[in-house]
């Protein structure tokens, strides 16, 4: 599996986001993912809504997927500094 066909989906799948995926060994891998659609949801809805783009990928292709679900909000004020 490659980072740039999970980025291809999580964009596709949530068009409003700003995706950034990153995963060197080819089964694990780092996703921040900035949308609006996170907006009044809590941590575990915003995983579901990420992972579901991926469908049957995760837990297969895709062994592990670490995922940084922000508001744009939320990705302003943490990157701020």
């Amino acid at each position: 599996m490659d980072s740039s066909v999970i980025h291809n989906l999580i964009a596709q799948g949530l068009p409003d986001a700003q995706v950034e995926v990153r995963g060197d060994d080819g089964v694990h891998f780092e996703a921040l993912v900035v949308s609006a659609a996170f907006e009044g949801k809590l941590p575990l809805a915003r995983h579901r809504m990420v992972y579901a783009t991926l469908g049957e990928l995760m837990g297969g292709a895709i062994h592990a997927l670490s995922v940084r679900a922000l508001t744009p909000v939320e990705a302003a004020a943490r990157f701020q500094d």
